[in-house]
């Protein structure tokens, strides 16, 4: 019975949007009337054989269809976003609408009129979305009335089990009912009043789940591998689904991305939340650095000019750092030593003031008269700014890692290595 009525659903769910899609390209052939050598009813439209849509009618409609199918457009799952929902619809229809001009040229019809099938595409799209948002509007209500809703057990009482109950019953309109929690180490007496109760061990999840008539399970704890293939193959017997939250949830801020590779389903703790504030961030960053080229660019002539003249050896000195996720990259600087400093450098070695791989001197005979000066204002530091329009560098984060500092002593820098590197970091703040 099950069986015919997810059947019959679907076939409704089709019915509905050919019914739409028919609707949407009348409409637009009443628009774009005069386009058409023929007044634009329903007969010559549709049925009339001299029409050159027509055959391309029995294009769209088919692969609109299949296109919604392969992105689960006839199925109403309660846990995916309205949002998501409306982007596949969207994208479906546009996807057949693409196919279908490949399709007017393959086939080299003369006389059809393209602009109704942008109209078509556009009132599609949005009638989609309308009855969808209607549809899911009208499940969630009779679900919140008691239909079709299921039973459900949480297997581990810890926090992510806690945190799964409170966004459960947060969402009346999944229909999920928890019927309790297995565990192995919680008794009741640990539970708070408000949650649901403990109802026994992992061991007893096939007695607890015929007991409670289980439709649904959640695994919110990773111990025992044996354990967890035991639950999955009795589950599988008595046709329970089985969710398992990933491991390591409660640790992240990141979200979840499922890939395959081959037949192997991989899950990735990515970084897409922080995208939209990455770009936005970089965007800033340009934006800023290109008006400061344009702006000091005179300010950077006069600094590679005396630069030249106080001393001789090039104007720009190229520091190797590391970078975003370990990439090295060349730190654009003034030259502020002479041309040897390097060789200097071992000569000086015993008279490092700082502890650690890297050297520090307050009076560093190796430095020029005129990069004395740009130190002490940090004037070296501005052809960074090039670093940053590069996208090697932020105007302001934690500053780029010497590849000393990083390979022979302090790995618990690596951390830093999260983010860009600035040209300005909290200490020069």
């Amino acid at each position: 019975m099950k069986i015919n009525r997810y059947f019959f659903v679907k076939f409704a769910y089709i019915m509905i949007d050919i019914c739409f899609m028919m609707l949407a390209i009348y409409i637009a052939s009443q628009i774009r009337r005069g386009t058409l050598y023929f007044p634009p009813t329903f007969h010559n439209i549709f049925l009339n054989p001299d029409y050159p849509f027509r055959a391309l009618l029995f294009f769209w409609v088919p692969v609109t269809i299949f296109t919604n199918h392969a992105y689960g457009l006839y199925e109403t799952k309660r846990e995916k976003l309205e949002s998501v929902e409306i982007f596949q619809v969207f994208r479906g229809v546009l996807f057949s609408a693409f196919a279908s001009i490949i399709m007017i040229y393959a086939l080299k019809i003369e006389g059809f009129p393209r602009t109704i099938l942008g109209i078509s595409t556009i009132l599609v799209g949005i009638f989609f979305s309308l009855w969808r948002v209607v549809k899911r509007a009208f499940v969630e209500y009779l679900v919140a009335q008691g239909f079709n809703n299921f039973n459900a057990l949480i297997i581990g009482a810890g926090k992510v089990g806690a945190t799964l109950e409170h966004e459960i019953r947060k969402r009346k309109t999944l229909g999920i009912k928890i019927a309790g929690y297995l565990d192995d180490f919680k008794t009741n007496e640990d539970m708070p009043v408000a949650r649901a109760k403990i109802l026994g061990k992992v061991t007893d999840f096939s007695t607890i789940a015929k007991k409670q008539f289980i439709h649904q399970v959640y695994i919110t704890i990773h111990n025992d591998s044996a354990v967890f293939m035991k639950v999955l193959e009795e589950a599988k017997e008595m046709g329970i689904a089985v969710r398992v939250v990933p491991q390591g949830f409660e640790l992240l801020q990141t979200d979840f991305m499922k890939y395959n590779i081959g037949i192997i389903p991989v899950l990735e703790y990515s970084v897409l939340r922080n995208v939209h504030r990455h770009q936005g961030k970089r965007l800033f960053d340009l934006m800023v650095a290109w008006i400061m080229v344009i702006l000091l660019l005179p300010f950077f002539l006069a600094i590679a000019v005396a630069v030249k003249i106080d001393s001789p050896g090039p104007i720009f000195y190229f520091s190797r750092r590391y970078g975003r996720r370990g990439q090295l990259f060349l730190m654009y600087k003034f030259r502020t030593m002479v041309q040897n400093a390097e060789d200097l450098l071992k000569e000086l070695k015993t008279r490092n003031e700082v502890d650690g791989p890297i050297f520090k001197m307050k009076r560093d005979p190796r430095l020029t008269r005129v990069g004395s000066f740009l130190r002490k204002y940090s004037l070296d530091e501005l052809p960074q700014i090039l670093n940053v329009i590069n996208g090697e560098m932020s105007l302001v984060g934690p500053r780029p890692l010497p590849i000393e500092q990083i390979e022979r002593e302090d790995f618990r820098q690596l951390k830093r290595l999260d983010i860009r590197p600035g040209m300005t970091g909290l200490w020069q703040i």
